[in-house]
């Protein structure tokens, strides 16, 4: 019994030396956390790429699902639709968030010179509240107040004198609709994400700054820039990435119309998918799109992250 105990002790502590069981119990506790990412990410990423190069028609599944290799990345590249709808995401997204960024940097630079505590708590809490409204429920949102008959939209410009305008049936107005609900939604994230990086700046050189020079401007691109870079590249990230895979608020606004205006990428992939039913040639746009949000991500690291560090 003793040799049993002996060599039982000795295996455990070669397990341990190797590596084979681990020597902290936190790791028993990110199990469940794999295995969901493995469920959730990994494997979708898995089964998408697998159907990438197989001919997958969901209306004829007898026909099988052969091998076709490159021919679905080929038939996408070469398809005008795909490139017009990504020449439409690409326009939102140059468009759309240097202006959710402008807007969000002018609202961090009031809340940091309030001196109003609560002011600065309130306004806080209320920039989380877009932010916390689901994409489906912007869309709808957006489907109200850009109503033609009883919408605010046309209320508000009514105002000024201009006519009521059928902002969803119009397809520049329909895109501008679309630019306006995200920008109300997201704009307040830039503005927290920005807030943070000027609450880095030491406040006795921001106080010296102030007494060298009067203008904001060279304050802010002398001494807050450094502070505000590693926040920025975070919003340029997240914010392409959301509106590269941008469904919800657009698909339930707009339904990608009128005719094909504000029909993103992402719109058009579940068209190609689930309403032409081909899975091979979706899966293969998507991975095409997953591959564009890396090289993005690296350029914003590369040439933003890489200047404040």
């Amino acid at each position: 019994m003793a040799s049993t105990a002996t060599h039982a002790r000795r295996r455990a502590k070669s397990a341990r030396y190797f590596g084979i069981v681990p020597r902290s119990p936190a790791f028993w506790f990110l199990i469940p956390a794999i295995a969901a990412l493995a469920i959730i990410g990994v494997y979708p990423l898995l089964l998408a790429l697998y159907n990438s190069f197989h001919q997958y028609k969901l209306a004829d599944l007898a026909s099988g699902t052969p091998w076709v290799g490159v021919d679905n990345y080929i038939a996408t590249l070469t398809d005008p639709s795909f490139w017009g709808a990504l020449g439409r995401t690409a326009l939102f997204l140059c468009v759309t968030l240097p202006i959710e960024i402008a807007l969000g940097l002018f609202a961090a630079l009031l809340l940091h010179r309030t001196d109003l505590p609560w002011m600065r708590a309130a306004a806080r809490v209320s920039l989380v509240i877009p932010m916390a409204t689901t994409y489906a429920v912007v869309g709808l949102i957006g489907r109200l107040i850009f109503n033609r008959q009883f919408g605010v939209a046309n209320y508000l410009t009514g105002l000024i004198g201009i006519p009521p305008q059928d902002w969803l049936a119009d397809p520049t107005l329909a895109f501008v609709s679309v630019m306006i609900m995200d920008i109300w939604q997201w704009t307040p994230f830039c503005a927290l994400i920005l807030l943070a990086g000027l609450s880095m700046v030491p406040k006795e050189a921001e106080e010296a700054a102030r007494l060298e020079t009067p203008k904001w401007s060279m304050i802010l691109w002398h001494l807050q820039r450094p502070y505000l870079l590693p926040g920025l590249t975070a919003i340029l990230i997240l914010r392409s990435a959301d509106m590269l895979k941008m469904f919800d608020a657009v698909f339930t606004m707009t339904r990608g119309g009128p005719g094909a205006a504000t029909e993103f990428i992402s719109v058009y992939i579940q068209r190609v998918g689930f309403r032409l039913f081909d899975q091979g040639m979706a899966s293969a746009q998507a991975i095409i799109l997953l591959i564009l949000t890396i090289v993005l991500s690296r350029l914003y690291i590369r040439f933003v992250y890489r200047e404040a560090a």
